[in-house]
Order: C-alpha cells, then structure tokens, then sequence
C-alpha cells in the first residue's frame, strides 16, 4: 500500500469530526495520512499560545494506519515547527479505545472534567510534555 502525509484542512477535518466531537476553529492546522489515495488518519492542532497547541486524533479501526513517520510528522509539527513545551487533548471518559491510544502513545492523564463531554459524562484531558515524547528529538 502506497501512504502519503497529506495536508488539505477542510478534508482532514471533516476525516476527524466524523469521528470526534470536534468543530473547526480559526487557525487550526492538520496532517492527515492517506493510504492508496483514503484518507486513514488525521489530526487536527488548534489554541496554540506559545506553550500549548491542542491535538486531536481520530482514524479508522485498527492500528494498520499508525506507522513511526506518521508519528513523527504528528509530533514533529508541534514540538518542533511550533517549538511547544506540551501538546494537550482530550477524550470522552466512556472512550476506553482512545485512551488506550493516548496512553500507548505517551500522554499522561493531568484531569478530569466533571460533566464536560457531549453526552454530558466526563472528559479526560491529557497531555505530553516534549522531554516526554519518544518520536521527536529532544532539545
């Protein structure tokens, strides 16, 4: 299978609010990986403020999309280019898939926001500081 990064806004991020509760903000950026011309992965970075730059990452079932390079290029866009000291995101409480995901990939767990989730659960914010991150050098 042939995969390319790709890095058409609108397209990614109607990808990952298939299957997010995300909506588009002003000055979000993305990334998307495309395996054979379909899209397979996408991120979606927003809320940049100097230190902190929001991920949010949504593709299909399974794990044949989640290659290193994607990684790194998922990771190099915020602590490299964007030169963050953390990458934050959020999941539903009830979404034990994509905490796994995050876990696995290295976030910690820094909350819980009682009530916040769009089915009125809770959310879990994660985040990953760059000394904590394997997929891009260090400083």
């Amino acid at each position: 299978m042939a995969s390319q990064l790709v890095f058409d806004l609108e397209r990614i991020h109607a990808f990952v609010k298939a299957r997010t509760p995300i909506n588009m903000v002003s000055g979000s950026q993305a990334i998307g990986l495309e395996k054979d011309g379909k899209l397979v992965a996408g991120v979606i970075y927003e809320g940049f403020n100097g230190f902190n730059v929001w991920m949010h990452v949504a593709a299909e079932p399974g794990r044949h999309w989640l290659t290193r390079d994607f990684l790194g290029a998922a990771f190099l866009y915020p602590f490299v280019q964007l030169n963050c000291n953390r990458v934050s995101g959020y999941v539903e409480a009830w979404n034990e898939d994509a905490k796994r995901f995050d876990e696995h990939l290295g976030f910690k767990q820094e909350a819980i926001l009682k009530g916040a989730a769009s089915d009125g659960g809770d959310v879990i914010l994660y985040v990953m500081p760059r000394e904590g991150c394997r997929y891009v050098p260090t400083k």
